[in-house]
């Protein structure tokens, strides 16, 4: 165990700007490509250089928004661009797998938005390609990038916390109910679980890794996607998560980690660029508080991770050595497991 420090440590992220800059294709102009883009043109100097859409009028409109110089009407022809470096993969969840692997053949880099598929074979599948293609692919797990978990992840590493038994974290909003729409379509892979749930997957995984033993209570929606879902996880030496996601309502967002020495209590909103307070109780808890003071909010987060990619591209590597691909399988496998007992996967 490690003494209460008297100061936090700094945070080991990439420059947003300075650094090596690649150019990009977005698969897919969504509304997360469409935050996407701003936060990458407004932080970095990463430059979306073409979209793809089915619609090439649908495309072209994105691209005219956003200074985008090229817009195609095929998915195959962005990828076929030799002007681009990498793809940034915006489709719902049932498309990462075809558009990724469809990049990869081409021999581009690829990111895939979380999650990086519906099931963990997808996420095997786009893992083999890229090593075979020798390519950069990564799981756009971006919060994973952010300032306020570089230094939670230091503070644990530490052994500040001391032993860490128990990790909550909730992200629960209000869905659009539209039948054909992402979040209830189950052709889509809809429900709560795989868009927002994911979150408070990776977050546990994060400080307790893979769980040995998975609880989950969950209930559906008229559609059969998932509507709301309680997960317990249970890990060797007796530690728990305690996680929860809901299209019903809303939720704090919040999360914690409780260690033996001290607990970590993230701000609302813990995937986005946030605050969060390491406390030691006790008569008179000792408290220290990480602010965000970056100017950055909600996702314009996504900066870090784009210019953290292009940094990785840059050193020659073929997968993120902070959220590997073999991770975003063990989360992915857990995923499996909560969605089995919950009743959205065979």
């Amino acid at each position: 165990m490690t003494a209460f420090p008297t100061s936090l440590p700094a945070a080991r992220t990439v420059a947003l700007r300075g650094g090596p800059a690649l150019r990009w294709g977005i698969l897919a102009p969504g509304d997360i490509a469409k935050d996407f883009v701003r936060a990458v043109h407004t932080h970095t100097d990463q430059r979306i250089e073409a979209v793809a859409s089915r619609s090439l009028e649908r495309a072209q409109q994105f691209a005219a928004t956003h200074g985008i110089a090229r817009a195609y009407g095929e998915h195959a022809q962005l990828v076929d661009d030799p002007d681009i470096d990498i793809v940034y993969v915006a489709s719902p969840h049932t498309e990462h797998k075809r558009l990724a692997l469809l990049a990869i053949a081409a021999g581009k880099h690829v990111l895939i938005e979380k999650p990086i598929g519906v099931t963990a074979q997808d996420a095997r599948d786009i893992q083999a390609a890229a090593r075979q293609a020798g390519v950069f692919a990564m799981e756009g797990m971006w919060s994973r990038y952010l300032p306020q978990t570089d230094v939670m992840l230091q503070l644990f590493e530490d052994g500040v916390l001391g032993d860490v038994r128990l990790v909550l974290a909730d992200f629960a909003t209000i869905a659009p109910t539209d039948p054909t729409g992402r979040n209830y379509n189950p052709d889509l892979a809809g429900g709560s679980l795989l868009d927002l749930g994911i979150y408070p997957l990776w977050f546990s995984q994060l400080f307790l890794g893979a769980p040995d033993r998975v609880s989950t209570f969950g209930s559906l929606t008229a559609t059969g996607v998932d509507a709301q879902t309680a997960m317990v996880l249970e890990f060797e030496g007796g530690a728990q998560s305690v996680l929860t996601t809901s299209l019903l309502h809303f939720s704090p967002e919040r999360a914690s980690v409780n260690g033996t020495a001290a607990r970590i209590e993230v701000n609302s909103w813990f995937v986005v660029p946030a605050g969060f307070d390491l406390i030691a109780p006790g008569k008179g808890d000792k408290r220290l508080s990480f602010v965000n003071d970056t100017g950055l909010e909600f996702r314009d987060g996504i900066a870090w991770e784009a210019a953290a990619v292009a940094q990785h591209v840059d050193d020659g590597l073929l997968e993120s050595p902070v959220h590997p691909l073999d991770l975003s399988i063990e989360i992915m496998t857990t995923m499996d497991a909560v969605r089995r007992s919950v009743g959205t996967l065979a």
